[in-house]
């Protein structure tokens, strides 16, 4: 029972580590500093780690994998729309977003 325990809380702080990432991500708008494979790595370990712990009947373990599973399909996802809205931007900014310093002095918030 406390193996279980340890395990469903480990599972959980990796899960909510990991989403905390790709949300930071989805906020900031940028792709600087993330590879695409990562998170088509990610897709791919999560996917045959989640199988494995199926097969092998750990429960703790086909939880952990498969929400890293879909927090890797996330992060995919906003990897691509950041990187088109940099692709978009121009001559902008990095983000896409004007900046407070880039904006005439009335448009400032």
């Amino acid at each position: 029972m406390l193996e279980d325990m340890i395990g469903w809380i480990s599972a959980a702080i990796l899960v909510m580590t990991i989403s905390r990432q790709v949300y930071s991500q989805w906020r900031s708008r940028s792709i600087a500093g993330v590879s695409k494979w990562l998170f088509i790595g990610q897709l791919t370990a999560s996917a045959g780690f989640t199988l494995y712990s199926y097969l092998v009947d750990n429960w703790v373990f086909v939880f952990a994998n498969f929400f890293i599973f879909l927090t890797a399909v996330a992060g995919q996802f906003v990897y691509l729309r950041n990187k088109r809205l940099m692709n978009g931007a121009g001559k902008g900014t990095e983000t896409g977003n004007a900046t407070a310093a880039s904006m005439p002095a009335g448009k400032r918030a």
